[in-house]
């Protein structure tokens, strides 16, 4: 049994380390009410593109552009992110876990674009070929930092060096709840419009495009893009605190679980203790009878 001395450390620096997890708690907690408002706030605007997007495309049908050209898969590429930071349960090894599913069935060559430290350490420990990485991700996600990953991707793509792109990311559902989705952005695949009619039927309507066809999808494309990419930046962020907070909660709870068996064991030590000097006592009185 430990002494009495090794039981009072261990519960002072369990006391410590319980007073770190709540503080930890109490900023997630915070941090995640701000991230889940932005994901909120933007999810309008995502669905609103799509669905814009979706009636010029079919509109426009037959136009030919470079982001929706379709290819045969030789080379793709997987935009991962995760977090730059860990102490948040099995939030970055879902994402992860979820990415070695498609590696390994993949049936094309595959380049590997991380955001996120996490997500980078990890493929690079194992040899995997990453053609770009972006780390250190603020609290405020930039929309700058989402336009200038749908660029490489939009560039990479419009010279045939990638046939396919997937965006990998932890969709924010709720705070217990973020899971790992894979979602296509190149080629681009406009969403369908539906029409209303009782069989739902898609509709085709007369939009007359200034000045063509081609030029606004050149400049709807790749908003599309990068709204995918901002969205998938925010989903993650609200996740990762979200996870956080839960995992700093379970960690305060298990501390004081663990606080309240040190302190019954140094009890029983305590009282242990003191029954043996006085039975020693006891002893040496009777001895001295």
């Amino acid at each position: 049994m430990a002494s009495l001395r090794d039981l009072r450390r261990r519960i002072k620096a369990t006391k410590n380390m319980q007073q770190i997890t709540k503080a930890m708690k109490a900023v997630s907690a915070a941090k995640m009410r701000k991230a889940q408002e932005s994901v909120t706030s933007a999810r309008p605007y995502s669905k609103r593109i799509k669905g814009v997007l979706g009636r010029v495309a079919i509109a426009s049908d037959g136009v030919k552009h470079p982001l929706l050209a379709v290819r045969e898969p030789k080379k793709a590429a997987l935009v991962i992110v995760t977090a730059d930071r860990g102490l948040c349960g099995g939030f970055n090894s879902n994402v992860i876990r979820r990415a070695n599913q498609e590696i390994n069935t993949a049936k094309a060559e595959l380049d590997l674009i991380t955001i996120g430290r996490k997500g980078r350490d990890f493929f690079r420990r194992r040899g995997l070929k990453i053609a770009k990485e972006y780390v250190g991700m603020s609290d405020d996600i930039k929309y700058g930092m989402a336009r200038d990953i749908a660029s490489f991707v939009i560039d990479k793509y419009s010279a045939e060096e990638y046939d396919e792109v997937y965006l990998i990311y932890s969709q924010f559902v709720n705070v217990l709840i973020q899971k790992p989705v894979v979602i296509k952005i190149l080629p681009a695949e406009p969403p369908s419009e539906e029409g209303g009619g009782a069989e739902g039927e898609t509709k085709k309507l007369p939009y007359i495009f200034e000045p063509s066809a081609e030029a606004v999808l050149t400049e709807l494309l790749p908003k599309y893009i990068e709204n995918a990419v901002f969205q998938g930046l925010l989903e993650t962020k609200a996740g990762f605190y979200s996870a956080q907070m839960t995992a700093m909660e379970n960690a305060t709870k298990n501390a004081s679980d663990m606080i309240d068996g040190l302190t019954m064991t140094m009890n029983r030590a305590r009282q242990a203790q003191i029954t043996k000097e006085i039975s020693e006592i006891v002893g040496g009185a009777a001895a001295l009878e």
